[in-house]
């Protein structure tokens, strides 16, 4: 078997994992099939998530159900406005020996040293607390009292947040909304959806869901995704996506230059591109097509574009308008 036979036969066992793990988890969040999706490709991408739905949707079960099926080691952050830093990335604890009496500082690890991180309802916590994520979910590691700690691999926060009440929550600043690949809204379900859901969930309840990937499958899928390769007619209409979502530049369309105040960050790029990979690889394809990038870019921008006042005055549609910049550099 030649080296080339043998990755292509990798690839399939990869995918079919894969394709088992989606159809578990869309068995427990049910009429969600596109939000199981782009969660699934945030996660090969080796990105982060924000989720934004009403309370009961089943955001927490859905985060749950994925580390379980990927057997990977989860943390809960239930985020309130007296949630302190120490309490994300840990703190330096004063210990005593029984024996001697001798005295030492030990790093008390906090829970962002896991493999899938919850911060259920991120916008409860204090700008300072959501601060304390940025070089985590960015780098991968954590800094404290000039000693730098890595986070094991993989590294996935899923963070969520309730649209419909805002008192009392702390709006995300850009950067920390640059940090997150894909913001997915969890929408109502239709009456048909909601009827599957009552029935399936008012019953017995359901058995502990399965393991469908390992941690080691998980990281070489994230290898994978990397490597699979994209033409430069490609990058450069992503490219183009990124610069033609800035109001200042020539190529913008006129709802962006009337209504955008800020356009989207090379970190949107890189996350199309990645997302777009991942996507093209699950397909049975070892290159990323236009039809990729079109179903990653809204996902990928709306949490990017900052409207101007007239924008939202306007209460302007963002997937539409990241639709308009799309179709106009393809």
């Amino acid at each position: 078997m030649t080296e080339l036979q043998a990755l292509d036969d990798e690839i399939q066992d990869l995918r079919e994992s894969v394709r088992t793990l989606r159809q578990s988890l869309e068995e427990r969040f049910l009429g969600q099939s596109e939000t199981v999706e782009r969660l699934i490709l945030a996660l090969l991408a080796g990105g982060h998530v924000l989720l934004e739905g009403a309370p009961g949707l089943g955001k927490t079960t859905l985060v749950h159900a994925l580390s379980a099926a990927v057997h990977l080691d989860f943390q809960r952050l239930q985020c309130t406005p007296d949630l302190m830093p120490s309490d994300v990335l840990g703190t330096r604890m004063l210990r005593v020996h029984e024996e001697t009496g001798a005295r030492s500082f030990d790093f008390e690890r906090g829970p962002i040293f896991t493999n899938v991180l919850l911060a259920d309802e991120i916008n409860r916590a204090t700008p300072r607390t959501q601060s304390a994520l940025l070089e985590a979910m960015q780098e991968s590691q954590v800094t404290l009292n000039g000693t730098t700690y890595p986070l094991e691999a993989p590294f996935f926060v899923i963070a969520t947040q309730n649209p419909i009440e805002m008192e009392g929550t702390y709006p995300l600043p850009e950067a920390q909304l640059d940090r997150f690949l894909f913001k997915l809204e969890i929408a109502l379900p239709s009456e048909k959806e909601l009827t599957r859901i009552l029935g399936a969930t008012t019953g017995e309840k359901p058995s502990p869901i399965s393991r469908c990937i390992t941690k080691a499958q998980l990281n070489r899928l994230q290898e994978l995704v990397r490597q699979v390769p994209a033409s430069s007619t490609v990058v450069e209409a992503v490219s183009r996506i990124v610069l033609g979502s800035h109001p200042s530049h020539p190529s913008a369309a006129g709802d962006v230059k009337n209504y955008v105040r800020h356009g989207a960050s090379l970190r949107a790029g890189q996350s199309i591109l990645l997302a777009s990979k991942a996507r093209a690889l699950l397909a049975g394809r070892l290159h990323v097509s236009e039809g990729d990038v079109r179903a990653v870019a809204q996902p990928a921008m709306r949490h990017r574009l900052i409207l101007s006042y007239e924008g939202e005055a306007m209460d302007l549609d963002l997937d539409r308008l990241v639709d308009t910049v799309v179709e106009s550099a393809l």
